[in-house]
């Protein structure tokens, strides 16, 4: 759960609606800390072999589908997600390699 300033929002959510662009292959969302919002939406994205988009590109298909405090704020462009050996995202790594935590 991301609590930010629209209130509280489950990042699977936010993840069913990316992960249904035609360019992306996997994704995790996670709150980054703010000091007035509480946390901002930040996306990590795997974009399929040979498809192309930008931050604003998943953004505004994010605007067209989502609430406004529910659209990511930013959006991190990766080869793939970290994953544990069950095949989980580690949203933790994503934090951790962000220098979002400690």
């Amino acid at each position: 759960m991301i609590v930010t300033d629209g209130g509280v929002v489950p990042s699977p959510e936010i993840e069913n609606v990316i992960s249904l662009h035609p360019a992306v292959s996997e994704v995790a969302v996670i709150g980054v800390p703010h000091k007035e919002l509480g946390e901002l939406i930040k996306a990590f994205v795997s974009l399929k072999r040979g498809e192309r988009a930008t931050e604003q590109d998943i953004i505004e298909w994010c605007s067209t589908k989502l609430e406004g405090y529910k659209v990511p704020k930013s959006v991190n462009f990766i080869d793939s997600l970290p994953k544990t050996a069950s095949g989980k995202v580690q949203k933790t790594a994503l934090k951790d390699a962000g220098g979002l935590r400690g």
